[in-house]
C-alpha cells in the first residue's frame, strides 16, 4: 500500500534508520533548550515540543509491554497535540540500530508514542522482538518531525539539516516511498546523490538508477526535534531506589525505577492490534526513514 501524505486522514507508518544502524549517537547538532539530552536539526531554534520525559515514557511502555503488564498513562507533562513522530531503539555502547518505526500524520504524541514504543521495538521487519535481557542496554529516541516542504528538485535539500521522502516508481512501475530522517546522511558520510541512491535501493529499486530516475523522483523535505534517553538516564530519573517488584531482571541489574513502579497483574496489558509489517520494498502500514 502506498504511504499516504502528511497531512492525510490515514496515518501512514514508516519503518525508519534512524544512522543506518552503524553505530554512532544517532543525534544531531545540539540544541540551545537546557532540556538535557535534547538535541535538534541545525537551525531551530529552541525547542516547545520534545523532551526527555518523552524517551522515559516510551521505555515505562516497552517495559510494561515485554513484562505483560498494564501500560502505564502517559504524564500530562507531554503535550498531546498531533505530530508525525518516529521511535527509535538503539542498544549498546556503539549504539547499534534495534528498531526505528514512526508516522508522517500527525498523531496525538501520548497514543502516538504508546504505540510506537512497542512496535518499532517488536515489528521492525529488520529484526527481532527487543528481549528483556537487552531492556537495560537500550538507547530511546524521539523524533518530532516539523516544517515540512515539497521540494523542487531531488537535490532541493540540505545534508544535516532535512529529513527526505521520496516517492518514485520502481523497475516495474510501481510506487515506493522511502525516507531518511535528518541526521542520516551526515553521519554516514554521504552526499545529495549518494543520500537519494540509497534511499531509492532502501525503497526496494532494483534496477539501474540512472539521471532521468533522480529526476523523477517527487522529494519531501522535512525538520525534526530529537531527544535522546539512555537506560541509565532512566532509572536515574527515579533518584529514590528501585522497585523490588519487576520481572525478567536478576537482583543485580537495573530494574525499573521506583518512581515508575509497575504492579504486575497476572493477565497482559498492552497487545498489538493487527499491525501490519513494513518493508520499504513495498510500504505498507509501517515504514522506515
Amino acid at each position: 500500500m502506498a504511504a499516504a501524505s502528511h497531512g492525510a486522514s490515514k496515518k501512514t507508518k514508516l519503518i525508519g534508520d534512524d544512522g543506518g544502524g552503524l553505530g554512532g549517537s544517532g543525534t544531531g547538532a545540539s540544541d540551545s533548550g537546557d532540556d538535557g539530552g535534547m538535541t535538534g536539526t541545525p537551525g531551530l531554534h529552541h525547542s516547545v515540543v520534545v523532551r526527555n520525559e518523552m524517551c522515559f515514557f516510551c521505555f515505562d511502555v516497552l517495559f510494561c509491554h515485554i513484562n505483560n503488564c498494564d501500560p502505564p498513562k502517559c504524564p500530562p507533562t507531554i503535550s498531546n497535540d498531533s505530530y508525525p513522530l518516529f521511535v527509535t531503539w538503539k542498544i549498546g555502547r556503539e549504539r547499534h540500530l534495534r528498531g526505528c518505526i514512526g508516522t508522517f500524520s500527525a498523531t496525538n504524541l501520548h497514543g502516538g508514542l504508546a504505540e510506537y514504543a512497542v512496535t518499532s521495538a517488536t515489528r521492525d521487519s529488520r529484526f527481532s522482538p527487543i528481549t528483556k535481557a537487552e531492556f537495560p542496554r537500550l538507547h530511546c529516541s524521539v523524533s518530532i518531525l516539523i516544517k515540512f516542504e515539497e521540494a523542487k528538485n531531488y537535490l532541493d535539500w540540505q545534508i544535516g539539516r532535512h529529513g527526505i521522502r521520496i516517492e518514485f516508481q520502481n523497475e516495474r512501475g510501481h510506487k515506493r516511498i522511502a525516507t531518511y530522517l535528518p541526521e542520516v546522511a551526515s553521519e554516514q558520510g554521504w552526499d545529495q546523490v549518494q543520500t537519494i541512491d540509497s534511499l531509492l535501493k532502501k525503497g526496494g529499486y532494483r534496477g539501474l538508477i540512472t539521471a532521468e530516475l533522480r529526476q523523477s523522483i517527487k522529494l519531501t523535505r522535512y525538520q525534526s526535534e530529537k531527544v535522546t534517553v539512555s537506560y541509565a538516564e532512566y532509572v536515574a530519573r527515579g533518584r529514590n531506589g528501585v522497585s523490588s517488584n519487576h520481572v525478567g531482571y536478576s537482583s543485580t541489574s537495573s530494574p525499573l525505577p521506583a518512581s515508575r513502579t509497575v504492579v504486575l497483574p497476572a493477565t497482559s496489558g498492552l497487545h498489538h492490534h493487527g499491525r501490519h509489517r513494513g518493508l520499504f520494498s513495498g510500504i505498507r502500514h509501517h515504514q522506515r526513514s
